[in-house]
C-alpha cells in the first residue's frame, strides 16, 4: 500500500485527487493508496446529510458520495483516506468499514487510549468518557473504496459546534487531547503511515480473486 502525506490541503483539492486516485483503481491502473491529511475548516454532508445541519454560515459545504450525514474537519484532525480495490467478490462492506474502524483502535490504543465501536453509531468512542473521537464514513464504487476516517487529535472538540455532528450533538464529541494523550498530529501520521500496510493489506489480500 502507497502512503501519501498531503500536510494540509483544502478539501475540494482533496477530494478531487481521491475521486482521480478511484477511477485509476477502477480501470485497473494505480496502485492502493492511504491519503493522511488534515484540512482547513470545512463541513461535509454526506448521502443523508442536510444543509440546516451546518450552523455556521461561514463554513465551506461540500455535498459527497459517503454515507452517514454532516462531519466536520478542520487543523488538530488527522484525516485517513483509504482508496483501495477491495475486490469483486468481496461483498461485505461491513467488514471493510470494520478494518477502517480497526485502524484507529489501534493507533489510539498506542497512544494509551482505549477505544470501542458501537454497533448502532459508526465511528470509533473512548472507553473512559464514552464520547466519540473518530468518525467514518465511506463510499465504495466498483468495489473501490474512498472517503475514510477523521480522527480528533488536538482538535478542540467545541468546534463542532459548528456543525451538528452525525445528528449527535457537538457535546458527544472528544479528542486525544482531550483524552490525556499529547500526541501531536505529526506524531499520529507517522504511525498511520508505519502501520497502514500491516493493517490494510491482510484485509485487501483476503478478498482478492485470482485470475
Amino acid at each position: 500500500m502507497k502512503v501519501r502525506d498531503l500536510g494540509v490541503m483544502e478539501y475540494g483539492e482533496c477530494l478531487a485527487l481521491q475521486r482521480r486516485l478511484r477511477d485509476e483503481r477502477i480501470a485497473g491502473r494505480g496502485e492502493d493508496t492511504l491519503l493522511l491529511v488534515e484540512h482547513p475548516p470545512v463541513a461535509t454532508l454526506g448521502r443523508r446529510g442536510l444543509p440546516s445541519e451546518v450552523f455556521d454560515p461561514t463554513l465551506p459545504v461540500f455535498s459527497i458520495e459517503r454515507g452517514g450525514k454532516a462531519t466536520y474537519h478542520g487543523p488538530g484532525q488527522l484525516v485517513v483516506y483509504p482508496i483501495v480495490h477491495l475486490g469483486e467478490g468481496n461483498r461485505d462492506v461491513r467488514a471493510w468499514v470494520q478494518c477502517v474502524e480497526g485502524f484507529a483502535i489501534a493507533m489510539l490504543r498506542h497512544f494509551g487510549i482505549a477505544a470501542h465501536v458501537r454497533p448502532d453509531s459508526p465511528g470509533v468512542w473512548t472507553d473512559r468518557t464514552g464520547k466519540k473521537i473518530a468518525s467514518i464514513g465511506v463510499a465504495i464504487q466498483h468495489w473501490v473504496s474512498f472517503h475514510g476516517l477523521a480522527l480528533n487529535v488536538s482538535l478542540d472538540p467545541v468546534e463542532f459546534e459548528r456543525i451538528d455532528p452525525c445528528g449527535l450533538g457537538a457535546a458527544v464529541m472528544t479528542s486525544m487531547q482531550r483524552e490525556g494523550a499529547a500526541a501531536t498530529v505529526a506524531e499520529a501520521k507517522a504511525w498511520a503511515a508505519t502501520h497502514a500496510d500491516e493493517h490494510f493489506s491482510p484485509f485487501l489480500k483476503s478478498h482478492k480473486i485470482s485470475a
